[in-house]
């Protein structure tokens, strides 16, 4: 008697175990569907997906940044009045932030005196004998008040503590190629100056001022 093997059961046993490989591998493949978010090159979520880039990051932030503080700018004299009548209502009224201290917008006119290290002395007329005004002109731009002058940039916007302070010196470094670059600022003393900038409220009697806008006649 000649005997048969039977083998479609392996074959069964084995049609079901790729069935199910690939049904599980669908599965996979739709899940992973779900959780990829599709961003277009070029839009603005693809530049958020790139590498911090601090030069792009101060050059396309510097003008809102420097309009601010424009159109927030109160006079040296009137501000100064303020400061040292209440500190703290001054900063209050004209600044953004606290903690070390609020960076407050000012405008003035005034004559430009003796520099050290880049930072120059200001005489500004109607202002209080005890208020040192002083403006940065680098080439070393110190500080943070650009940064923190509008109150909309923020660290939660950015990666890291590295980031946040690469962002504020790239802002200063804006700056000093918009507002600076074509002003000889070793031979300023003596010149008639219009400074637009913004200053930390540290000491009322002590402003250093970082500018957005210089005009020297």
């Amino acid at each position: 008697m000649t005997m048969k093997a039977d083998i479609s059961e392996p074959r069964h046993r084995g049609g079901w175990k790729i069935a199910a490989a690939i049904g599980a591998a669908t599965l996979l493949l739709a899940a992973m569907a779900l959780d990829t978010k599709v961003v277009v090159l070029g839009s603005e979520e693809d530049l958020r997906e790139q590498a911090f880039s601090p030069e792009r990051y101060g050059t396309e932030t510097f003008p809102s940044v420097r309009d601010s503080i424009r159109d927030r700018a109160v006079p040296a004299a009137e501000l100064a009045e303020a400061v040292l009548a209440d500190r703290t209502a001054a900063a209050e009224t004209y600044g953004v932030g606290s903690g070390t201290g609020a960076v407050i917008p000012v405008r003035l006119a005034g004559t430009m005196g003796e520099a050290k290290s880049g930072i120059y002395t200001v005489e500004v007329p109607d202002m209080p004998d005890e208020i040192t005004v002083r403006v940065q002109t680098g080439p070393a731009i110190n500080g943070t008040e650009l940064r923190d002058a509008t109150g909309d940039i923020e660290f939660g916007q950015f990666k890291n503590q590295i980031e946040y302070q690469n962002a504020g010196a790239a802002l200063n470094d804006a700056m000093k190629a918009e507002v600076l670059g074509d002003i000889d600022t070793a031979a300023l003393s003596g010149r008639e100056v219009e400074i637009t900038g913004a200053f930390r409220l540290i000491n009322p009697k002590n402003w250093l001022i970082t500018p957005v806008e210089m005009a020297v006649k």
